[in-house]
């Protein structure tokens, strides 16, 4: 009879988390394009805390706390998420039923109803309404039908978990049609009737023959949306050169047109490797500041314009615009810069117009290269760990004379005659050495034999 004791201490344990009682998701998570940390049920009391910061897209009511914004009866404008960037406004009909951040709603769509879930509320959401362009009367906003009850919190999941697998096989039905055109995402409505396909494409694609196939292939209704490279970012996701997440991911929602004049204005570098995101467009970020360069620069001269003295002509170079400062150099010498204020350039310029030519850039700056002693006390750089000097390499090593090792005879080898291959002497006397060269070998090179012309065949 077998021991059978030790059978279960040989099997292998569960490893759990010492640090945290939770337990560990290793698949990604797909509620988190919809706001959610995890996924959201109706008996969830904490999920207004879960949609803030690892969300994306998500929204920070600022109007909390203040005085008359939190009576919500004055305003029945909500904003609802779906997936990604997809968010609404809804109208609430019904005034006597509250609705709170975080809960699941069934709003009204074209055909058929959604699913979402609310991120803003009373005057928050109705100033962010008032935002948008060609804004509509309320009256004419969707509804809110009902809070979503289990059933449709049931079929919304389901459609969820669909939404992975039907994007591949949908990419896999494109490639074997050989369309030129990529499947980036797929969006379910609520209710299971309609899938929402967003793809990428460099040129027009014909899709009518690939909606049919989808059809038949899905059983569901489908919709076609082409988005460009900055969408196609936002809905993938990715992390920037900045080491963080890409703000199209996290907060911004509206695309406004960045030119390379942003970046002019900045005194930056026209390196497109730079200054491409990962859409491989302009960074979002070059709006950021751009506004307050253009304020800090209004009052600076044109930059074409040349100064000029009596010692020559002086060329702008760059500018400092928050030191306000301006770097210029003279034509023959433009390596040499030297940075004016911004009132010295005008002055040069008032003064040239006038044809009065100052001496030059000196008496209105000091160069740019300036040595600083240090102060009385101060302890000097001393390089005790054996660096070297940068320019070490740009030195030629001089060589001293009869510096070079003395040559080694070479080993007593014997050729093919027996004799030996050892080196000989040299006379120094010149009487002694013989006159005539010594004579090498000719190696004769043996001529092809040609044939003749007037007979082919020998």
């Amino acid at each position: 009879m077998t021991d059978t004791t030790n059978i279960a201490q040989d099997t292998e344990q569960p490893e759990y988390n010492t640090l945290d009682e939770r337990p560990i998701i290793k698949e990604d998570n797909k509620y988190n394009t919809r706001g959610c940390c995890r996924k959201p049920t109706l008996e969830d009391p904490t999920r207004a805390q879960q949609m803030c910061c690892c969300a994306k897209l998500a929204t920070f009511d600022w109007t909390k706390g203040l005085t008359g914004a939190d009576d919500t009866s004055k305003y029945n404008v909500i904003e609802v998420r779906f997936k990604n960037s997809h968010k609404d406004f809804y109208r609430n009909v019904d005034a006597t039923t509250v609705l709170a951040v975080g809960e699941i709603v069934v709003v009204e769509a074209p055909t058929g109803h959604d699913v979402g879930v609310i991120t803003l509320t009373g005057s928050a959401a109705h100033l962010q309404y008032r935002k948008r362009q060609n804004v509509l009367p309320v009256e004419e906003l969707r509804k809110v039908l009902r809070k979503a009850r289990q059933n449709d919190v049931d079929k919304w999941n389901k459609t969820i978990d669909l939404e992975k697998e039907t994007q591949i096989r949908a990419r896999r039905i494109a490639n074997d049609m050989g369309l030129k055109m990529k499947i980036n995402d797929v969006e379910y409505q609520g209710d299971g009737s309609k899938a929402t396909f967003f793809y990428t494409a460099d040129d027009r694609v014909d899709f009518r023959q690939l909606i049919k196939v989808y059809a038949e292939e899905f059983r569901i209704r489908i919709e076609m949306r082409q988005i460009g490279a900055r969408q196609e970012a936002m809905h993938l996701g990715g992390i920037g050169s900045c080491g963080r997440e890409l703000c199209c991911v996290t907060f911004l929602s509206n695309f406004h047109t960045v030119s390379t004049h942003t970046a002019r204005v900045q005194q930056l570098s026209l390196n497109p490797q730079k200054l491409a995101g990962q859409c491989g467009k302009l960074k979002c970020c070059l709006n950021y500041e751009y506004e307050m360069y253009k304020e800090a620069a209004k009052d600076f001269p044109d930059p074409e314009i040349p100064l000029f003295f009596r010692k020559g002509k002086a060329i702008w170079q760059k500018t400092d615009v928050f030191a306000r400062t301006m770097y210029y150099a003279y034509a023959n010498n433009q390596g040499e810069l030297m940075g004016l204020p911004v009132e010295s350039v005008h002055e040069i310029i008032k003064l040239n117009q006038e044809k009065d030519f100052p001496e030059g850039l000196e008496q209105f700056t000091k160069k740019g290269k300036i040595k600083t002693l240090p102060s009385e006390g101060a302890e000097f750089f001393d390089n005790v760990v054996g660096q070297d000097d940068l320019t070490r390499f740009d030195k030629k090593k001089s060589r001293p004379q009869n510096s070079r090792p003395p040559r080694q005879p070479r080993e007593n080898h014997r050729n093919a005659k027996g004799e030996s291959n050892e080196a000989k002497p040299r006379p120094n006397n010149p009487e002694q050495r013989s006159e005539k060269p010594i004579q090498r070998p000719v190696r004769q090179i043996q001529k092809p034999i040609l044939k003749p012309k007037n007979n082919p065949d020998a």
